[in-house]
């Protein structure tokens, strides 16, 4: 499917931004919506966010003891168990995808902590020049089948020294496809839905191979305002795509 009316594809070739990835996304989904496509027995209430940063209390969708698919909000930033303080959980809001069962960081809730993070869209900066300036471009980039897709994650429960429980999440990255190699060297894991319920739970060596970069082919992108920057706005203008030049 093209890009919605308004909003216009990017694929030309740029050279690459190397930010952090994937730091920013949006989920526009009703939480109805939200239970039909990924089957859940249980979901919280959730509003539109169209600015998501790390650091925030995010939608994530776990099996329980009991096999039953929950989505309940956790923090962005992963905490692992053996972490002195909350502090570590700024610098871990994502994990390489070809070393999760070696990193001390992640090797454990890679093995039994696996999950799902739905997104509309996640968002990308680019370098562009304009009149011989070159600027970072904000870029987002969304199914082109338009529906909410699935980025693999991890989860853990941190016990502060306190005995508050913290549980929190990072998204799991891989390199870049064709399409967004020009953007970024890495993108998020997304997961079609055949492999949902694996990640979820079967083992981690059977999941070894779930871990690649979606076709390109699957994916659409186009230009956004640079307002996406600031982590406090937060409105569906913010996904649109910029008419005219870039901005």
């Amino acid at each position: 499917m093209a890009a919605p009316a308004g909003r216009r594809a990017v694929s030309n070739a740029l050279p690459g931004y190397t930010s952090p990835m994937c730091g920013r996304y949006a989920l526009d989904a009703p939480r109805s919506q939200l239970c039909r496509r990924f089957s859940l027995d249980q979901c919280v209430e959730l509003a539109p966010r169209y600015n998501i940063a790390p650091g925030s209390e995010i939608p994530v969708i776990r099996q329980s003891p009991a096999g039953l698919r929950v989505l309940h909000l956790l923090r962005w930033g992963l905490l692992p168990q053996w972490a002195k303080d909350q502090s570590l959980g700024t610098t871990l809001i994502n994990a390489r995808g070809e070393s999760l069962a070696a990193k001390p960081a992640f090797r454990d809730a890679f093995r039994r902590r696996r999950c799902l993070i739905p997104a509309s869209g996640f968002y990308e900066w680019r370098a562009a020049a304009t009149q011989g300036v070159t600027r970072k471009q904000p870029c987002y980039i969304s199914l082109k089948s338009a529906e909410t897709m699935a980025l693999g994650g991890l989860w853990e429960a941190w016990t502060s020294p306190a005995g508050d429980v913290v549980r929190s999440c990072c998204i799991v990255t891989i390199g870049a496809n064709q399409l967004l190699r020009p953007i970024h060297q890495r993108m998020p894991l997304i997961l079609p839905p055949e492999h949902w319920q694996a990640w979820l739970a079967a083992a981690a060596d059977q999941v070894g191979m779930l871990i690649q970069p979606l076709p390109g082919s699957e994916l659409q992108v186009w230009p956004v305002s640079h307002r996406v920057g600031k982590a406090t706005e937060n409105d569906p203008a913010l996904i649109e795509a910029c008419t005219g030049q870039p901005q």
